[in-house]
């Protein structure tokens, strides 16, 4: 028999096999979550212009300490219509620009205001309170590199840099086809021997959060020629992801009739508890994904393998899972050949990220998973991890 591949040596196939999908311009307004495509460059000094960064007087140091007449207001966006001249101070708003002859700022609650003059009672140092012109960034610098996926703090700088528009390559269009017999829809009443169909809406939900466009095709009954529509339907997509009937049972069809439509498979079966039947193919530009029908195990095998493809189809720089360290608050036994993925809650102890490991770890077990935020790697090897071990976790639903 073939040895199984390591979740490692899965996950590299898989994005060697993934490419940065087309790219398109996106409004700013519309690019959070998006992921930069180039460089996206300022197209001003940021700021614009040597601004105070406090509400206070505009001076010049040479006059200081000393008492200063009064001669002006410089409020934001309407700058001083003169220089300030020796003996003279300017009122001035945070942001304000600062006026021609001025070289400090300083703030109200350092002075004394009597009438028309202001006494400033301290030495100032050149430069005090100003932000000088492109102190943040300079026309022409990068504000946001190539491979990026855009967020608040990214749609702000960029805005801020006078960028309206950025390149960004095409969101993937994800299908999703659950296969069983005994799938129901949630909300209907259950005939015997059905289950609620699960998968479908939970996996449609995961690629949603990492910028897939996803559909969902109703759930396939057991039959060749509906496996058949079904998967053809899916091929014609960036991604297809299956879940059910890649194992070996009578009525486990997805992989020949995948092999029938011309799906070439990379691997099928990867050394990891729970998904060992996951399976990986493509065919031309699209990229097949078959997960197991336990909804964990589903679960484990998109946020794995699925997610990081989806990623990278977007071009985001590093695709992979991002697994982070973080101690065992109860110990944990390994499996001697695969690598396993428990689910757990995570929670701060002081400075340590502790993780606790949920009761019921069975693949089945979908509704025990809902209170898991993370996903504790346990690595094969036999044994046990004690409790606080340090342990790489993912944590369950990033971006």
């Amino acid at each position: 028999m073939t040895a199984l591949l390591s979740f490692e040596e899965a996950l590299e196939r898989v994005l060697a096999l993934t490419r940065p999908l087309p790219t398109e311009a996106v409004p700013l307004s519309g690019s959070a979550g998006r992921v930069t495509a180039t460089d996206a460059a300022a197209r001003v000094d940021l700021p614009p212009f040597a601004s105070s960064a406090m509400d206070g007087f505009a001076v010049r140091v040479a006059d200081v300490p000393g008492t200063l007449r009064l001669a002006g207001q410089v409020a934001a966006g309407r700058p001083a219509d003169r220089r300030l001249e020796a003996g003279e101070t300017f009122a001035i708003s945070t942001g304000g620009v600062v006026p021609d002859g001025a070289d400090a700022v300083v703030p109200l609650e350092d002075v004394v205001e009597h009438d028309n003059e202001v006494e400033f009672p301290e030495r100032v140092k050149v430069g005090a309170s100003i932000r000088p012109r492109g102190g943040d960034v300079a026309a022409g610098d990068v504000v946001v590199a190539t491979g990026v996926r855009v967020a608040a703090a990214q749609v702000g700088a960029l805005a801020a840099g006078g960028i309206s528009e950025l390149v960004c390559h095409r969101r993937p269009r994800v299908v999703v086809v659950a296969t069983g017999t005994e799938l129901a829809p949630p909300g209907v009443e259950l005939g015997p021997g059905q289950v609620y169909e699960a998968n479908g809406v939970m996996l449609a939900a995961a690629l949603a959060a990492v910028g897939a466009i996803v559909e969902r095709h109703p759930a396939v009954s057991d039959d060749e020629d509906a496996h058949r529509e079904a998967i053809a339907y899916g091929l014609e997509a960036d991604v297809l992801v299956t879940s059910g009937g890649v194992s070996v049972g009578a009525h486990d069809l997805v992989r020949r009739v995948e092999s029938e439509l011309g799906v070439e498979e990379v691997f099928w079966r990867v050394a990891i508890k729970p998904g060992k039947p996951v399976s990986f193919g493509v065919r031309g530009d699209t990229l097949v994904f078959g997960l197991p029908g336990n909804p964990v195990s589903a679960l484990v095998g998109c946020e794995l393998f699925v997610n990081p493809a989806v990623r990278g189809l977007q071009g985001l720089g590093d695709p992979r899972p991002r697994f982070e360290p973080g101690r065992l608050a109860s110990p944990l036994s390994r499996d001697a050949v695969r690598d396993e993925f428990v689910r757990a809650q995570s929670r701060a102890e002081g400075e340590r990220l502790v993780l606790e490991p949920l009761r019921g770890q069975e693949s089945h077990m979908i509704a025990r998973a809902a209170a898991a935020d993370a996903l504790v790697h346990v690595p094969r090897g036999g044994g046990e991890l004690a409790e606080g071990a340090v342990v790489s976790w993912l944590r369950l639903g990033e971006p």
